[in-house]
């Protein structure tokens, strides 16, 4: 365990009243639990019903046993253990039914993530930057994706097949109001009429971002903090400075940012790319405080869907005029409209380019100007559109499909250009800073990209299959509607043979996995001495160590179904560019096998994408209306949305731009007070709330604080696929800046592991699971195996605890960044021989 500053003698501190020493009552403790996902209640993590809000809301706050609510105050109260505290998070991401609603942003979230996945610098280079454009380009692509997605279905199925076709018109009642004979009958008009749905979902996304923008990552930081006390006494709390959020005597405080985090004067700073970044890059003032790039992102989104609306309206008009009146004034209207919305289009991707994060200090521009003329233009190009498309035109008739249809080829093809880009941008950067613990060799972020596409085509092109089945059933009998565009149709044929190579990719490991179980088996026994042999025990045992063991190959079949998605989608956009036709279709007069095979796939990817459809649709209703369900979605999101939101603003809001100054207040405003010491306890994604708030902690009171992890996934996954933020480097960074660090850790947990390995002290494990073989007179019933839950069931878990408080007691007199020597292992039972270090592979 490194621990930093000058090391004291232990004994008890004195003051002095009139010549005579006096002891001095020692300072008290603190220990604030972090849960992780799936969140818990503060009954469950403080062990008692009885429990008290001391600071915080509904959505997130910190809690105490009733007995311990004023426990500071209390002289007589035993000054051995620490005062425990939970901060509860969870409905951060699972509090209201709303939150069923960020299903539909599934990609736009995953999209977000590939952002911060890329690998880490050695310094600040023009590639980081150009890495950060071609996702944010991406996550551009993706909401286009969506938008057109939507004209698809309301504008094509909807407006142009099913009420230009008096059959389904009069199958469905309300769309007879739009078919032959009516008022708006003309194509045109019920084009203009059917862009509203489209319209109201980008406006509906605009309200989510606009709405979670204000309550997260609009929050300003405090222009000051207040210092901690350096002895055991009540320290004063100093005004805050003018504007600053103040907190108050009792140790709360309002929402903000990170103490010490100063307003930048300058309103215009450079983005981040362009800037040092340093090996502690979310330490940095403004790292949770995204508000003016979410809000210029917002509204090129925005834009970019408004104007694929206007021209899903005015591109099949203006061919139409083309067509039947070249040289028309309408004509004429057409080439300027479609002009203007090129212009608004590129502007909107100089918007998307131009500018990143700005880390180096808060950035509390909002560019009003900016974002409100993108929106309001976008939206009067699409009226201007909708009414270019209503003019009379009494000879026009729909037919076929809706012109345009093409687009969603071309969106396929950027896309993959975009993702190859980014890999080899990616690539780069990793052949400059190497790290073995990269996930894919830093090549992590293009393929979380390449699955956010994929997922985007597979929803969106579920929602177009479903109602153009729908639409059919109810037409009766006559020619079927030509339906969606035909390359929709040959995605969803590439789903079956995807979904066959997972499957096979899935059995390998499992295979592998009862391969390793019978290896393990046999010495699981010898582990437990005196306690016999069970073979069903062993094999217990040795099935969870094997089963957690699986985490490690997530990266590479996230990797096998990125590059499948790449090669199979490029097959899809050929396939339906070449023949211009349906698979089935497209494979009749081959051979009878391939025929059958083309149909085949077809039909099990129509059926393949409907039902992912209804799924999505399913799952949601149940979110919104069931708290369990709900918080079973919160999990993906306690996973997805830890990260600010970078590339895509209507992602879900990023939690931990409110969990990390909640926790970083709580723990600078009670050691300002009380002059006490603080174990941060984290467990699972708790521990990585936990790391990011010490980073964000003024050096004198990061020297009060003792960092606890379990179950930490620091390394194991954050490490892996994050590598830029929670690498080898930054980790050690974190090491060097902490007094004392302790990590727990279980060979059977799938989810935690060593942060630093070998190397280092900081690991204890691979912890003993079960805590008993047999029954024994201290377990006298079945020992369970816990895995990645409940550490704090194993006894180290408690001296640990102690003993990073007499560290921290030993060298609180001194000042932080000196060399300090290096303490010997908490004393107590080791959990397993040799526990100091984890074996070698099992790193992360």
């Amino acid at each position: 365990m490194l621990v930093r500053g000058r090391a004291r003698a232990a004994g008890p501190r004195t003051c002095t009243t009139g010549g005579a020493a006096v002891p001095a009552s020692p300072p008290p403790a603190l220990e604030l639990l972090v849960h992780g996902v799936a969140g818990a209640t503060p009954e469950e993590l403080l062990g008692d019903p009885r429990t008290v809000r001391v600071t915080g809301d509904t959505t997130a706050a910190v809690f105490r046993r009733a007995e311990d609510a004023d426990a500071e105050d209390r002289p007589e109260r035993d000054p051995g253990p620490p005062i425990p505290e939970a901060y509860c998070w969870s409905r951060l991401t699972s509090g209201n039914g709303a939150r069923a609603l960020w299903l539909l942003l599934l990609p736009f979230m995953v999209v977000n993530l590939a952002h911060w996945n890329r690998p880490a610098a050695a310094a600040s280079t023009r590639t980081v930057r150009l890495y950060g454009v071609l996702v944010r380009l991406v996550a551009l692509s993706l909401t286009v994706l969506l938008v057109a997605a939507a004209c698809e279905v309301a504008l094509d199925l909807v407006a142009w097949q099913c009420a230009g076709d008096a059959r389904c018109a009069a199958a469905r009642g309300p769309l007879e109001l739009l078919g032959p004979g009516s008022a708006p009958a003309q194509p045109g008009r019920r084009l203009a009429l059917a862009a509203l749905v489209p319209a109201a979902l980008t406006g509906l996304l605009w309200y989510l971002a606009h709405r979670t923008w204000s309550a997260y990552e609009s929050q300003p930081p405090p222009q000051a903090a207040p210092p901690a006390a350096e002895g055991p006494a009540l320290a004063p709390v100093p005004d805050p400075a003018p504007g600053a959020t103040a907190p108050e005597p009792d140790g709360k405080s309002a929402p903000g940012r990170a103490p010490g985090a100063v307003r930048g004067a300058d309103s215009d700073p450079a983005p981040e790319e362009d800037r040092d970044l340093g090996a502690d890059p979310l330490g940095r003032p403004g790292f949770w405080y995204g508000r003016r790039l979410v809000a210029r992102l917002r509204a090129a989104h925005t834009a970019a869907g408004l104007l694929t609306v206007a021209a899903a309206v005015s591109v099949p008009t203006a061919a139409r005029d083309r067509r039947a009146a070249p040289g028309s004034t309408l004509d004429a209207a057409g080439w300027v409209i479609q002009g203007l919305l090129a212009a608004a289009a590129l502007a909107v991707v100089v918007v998307v380019c131009r500018r990143g994060r700005a880390e180096r200090r808060p950035d509390p521009a909002r560019d009003l100007a900016l974002t409100r003329a993108l929106t309001a233009g976008a939206l009067a190009l699409l009226l201007i559109a909708a009414g270019y498309a209503a003019w009379d035109r009494p000879d026009w008739r729909s037919a076929g499909r809706l012109p345009g249809d093409a687009v969603f080829g071309l969106l396929v093809l950027l896309q993959a250009v975009l993702v190859l880009g980014s890999a080899v941008t990616a690539a780069r950067l990793h052949r400059r800073a190497p790290d073995p613990r990269a996930a894919l060799r830093g090549l992590g972020g293009p393929a979380v990209a390449m699955l956010a596409c994929a997922l985007g085509g597979v929803m969106s092109g579920g929602v177009a299959r479903w109602v153009a089945d729908r639409l059919d059933d109810g037409a009766g009998a006559g020619a079927p509607l030509p339906g969606p565009p035909v390359l929709l149709s040959w995605q969803a044929a590439v789903l079956p043979p995807l979904a066959v190579v997972l499957l096979l990719l899935a059995a390998g490991f499992a295979v592998r996995g009862l391969a390793l179980r019978r290896r393990l088996t046999a010495g699981i026994a010898a582990e437990y001495p005196g306690q016999g042999v069970d073979p069903a025990r062993s094999r217990s045992v040795a099935g969870a160590r094997a089963a957690a063991t699986l985490t490690d190959a997530v990266p590479w079949l996230a990797a096998a179904v990125a590059v499948l998605s790449l090669v199979l989608g490029a097959a899809a956009v050929a396939g339906a560019w070449l023949t211009g036709r349906v698979p089935g279709e497209a494979a009749r007069g081959s051979h009878p096998l391939l025929t059958a095979a083309a149909e085949a796939a077809q039909d099990a990817g129509s059926w393949l994408t409907g039902f992912a459809f209804l799924l999505f649709v399913t799952w949601g209703r149940r979110a919104y209306r069931d708290p369990a369900a709900r918080r079973t979605v919160g999990i993906l999101w306690d996973v997805g949305t830890f990260w600010p939101r970078a590339a895509h603003p209507f992602a879900p809001p990023c939690y931990a731009e409110r969990a990390v100054p909640d926790l970083t207040w709580r723990i600078t405003t009670w050691t300002a007070r009380t002059g006490g010491r603080v174990v941060l306890s984290g467990h699972s994604q708790g521990s990585v709330l936990a790391a990011a708030a010490v980073r964000q902690l003024p050096p004198e009171v990061r020297a009060r604080v003792a960092l606890l992890t379990h179950g930490s996934p620091l390394a194991r996954l954050y490490g892996r696929w994050f590598p830029a933020y929670f690498g080898p480097e930054p980790l050690s960074a974190l090491h060097r800046d902490l007094v004392c660090w302790r990590n727990l850790w279980r060979d059977t947990d799938p989810i935690g592991g060593p942060v630093l390995g070998a190397a280092d002290d900081v690991d204890l494990g691979p912890l003993k699971d079960p805590l008993a073989y047999g029954r024994t007179a201290e377990h006298p019933l079945p020992a369970p195996l816990l895995g990645h839950e409940d550490y704090q069931a194993d006894p180290v878990f408690a001296a640990e605890r102690q003993a990073l408080l007499a560290r921290l007691d030993s060298v609180s007199g001194g000042p932080v960044g000196l060399p300090g020597p290096r303490l010997s292992p908490a004393p107590g039972p080791p959990s397993a021989p040799g526990a100091a270090a984890g074996p070698p592979g099992t790193t992360g």
